[in-house]
């Protein structure tokens, strides 16, 4: 596919996959009904958009809440430059941890490194970090929890 624009099935596929799949043996027919194709070829397309990278995977969201995840903190750590590769690859290893990331610091914010903790309370949250504190020896840290939420969904494309 290179760089040509996408073709409306091509629109259309990708405005199908990026919802919430259906919930029956042959999720893909359903789809590839809606738009007017076989389901070989809209699973052929599926194929093609990973082989060419623009879709990373599939994946089931877990509506964390609903299965008791209620707590979640972003942690933000303060972690030297030298060691950042190696911490971040520690504190991403945590099963708690669903993001890790880094990010500039400021003179008035020098945290570095942030990871988005789960888990069923704000304590759990909390011994979460401890164990991550205690793998990576980063002691400079503390946890950002939510007050409101304001808008959360994945982004949509087409």
């Amino acid at each position: 596919m290179g760089k040509k624009a996408m073709t409306d099935i091509e629109k259309q596929v990708c405005k199908l996959v990026q919802g919430d799949m259906p919930l029956n043996p042959q999720p893909f027919k359903e789809l590839a009904d809606k738009i007017g194709i076989s389901e070989d070829a809209f699973i052929s397309k599926i194929n093609e958009f990973l082989e060419n990278g623009y879709i990373r995977r599939f994946g089931a969201a877990l509506r964390h809440r609903k299965a008791g995840i209620t707590a979640n903190g972003m942690g933000v750590w303060i972690v030297p430059e030298s060691e950042r590769e190696r911490v971040g690859n520690i504190m991403a290893s945590f099963k708690e941890v669903s993001h890790c990331y880094e990010r500039p610091s400021f003179e008035d914010w020098p945290y570095n490194l942030f990871t988005m903790i789960h888990g069923r309370t704000k304590e759990e949250c909390f011994e979460v970090a401890k164990r991550i504190s205690d793998a990576a020896g980063i002691k400079e840290y503390n946890i950002l929890f939510s007050s409101q939420e304001f808008k959360k969904e994945s982004m949509v494309y087409f």
